[in-house]
Parts: structure tokens; sequence; C-alpha cells
């Protein structure tokens, strides 16, 4: 039995891993981001991917379907860009965090 957790307004959980488990033995993993990071050119590319893997045919997280490495760097990457944004903006603080599930 799955365990489901109540996510706060403005957050998305997403399920990190390949299909394929080619990805070293890591399997899946678990994240919360902010809706907002789905907005993003890099977001919205692993979006497509997931739409051409996965048919958004899915129940539960929304499927990633890269490895959890490639997810921690575009996480770093959306990060750092959100970061040099934040002169020209005024984001929430907390859209920065990501937190494993």
């Amino acid at each position: 039995m799955e365990k489901t957790t109540k996510v706060k307004k403005g957050w998305l959980t997403v399920e990190v891993g390949r299909p394929d488990d080619d990805d070293g033995g890591q399997g899946s993993q678990k994240f919360l981001i902010p809706i907002s990071y789905l907005y993003h050119p890099l977001f919205q590319q692993l979006l497509d991917k997931s739409h051409e893997v996965y048919d958004y045919d899915t129940k539960g997280p929304l499927k990633l379907p890269c490895s959890i490495d490639e997810f921690l760097d575009i996480r770093r990457r959306v990060d750092k860009d959100s970061i040099s944004d934040h002169h020209h903006h005024h984001p929430h603080p907390l859209a920065l965090a990501f937190y494993p599930c």
C-alpha cells in the first residue's frame, strides 16, 4: 500500500527515474517542486519527454523520464536561473526549494 501525503498549495510531486531502469540502479525518487518551475524551459523539455514516454496517462505523481542525477543537474540550473532573476523580479523565497519525498 502506497503512502499518500497532502502536498502544499503551489507545489507538485514528481517521480524521477528512467522507465528502462538504466540509470545505474538508482531506481526512482519522488521530489516536491514548486509549480512555477514547470514554466522553465528545462522543465518544459522534461514535460515533452514525459509526454512521449508516458503519454500523460499515469496516476499519482508526474513522472519525469530522466535519471536522478540529470534531474538534480536540471534543478541546480533552474535554481541558478531563478537566483539571477531574483534581482529583476521578486519571487517567493520558498520557490527555490526542492524537497525529496
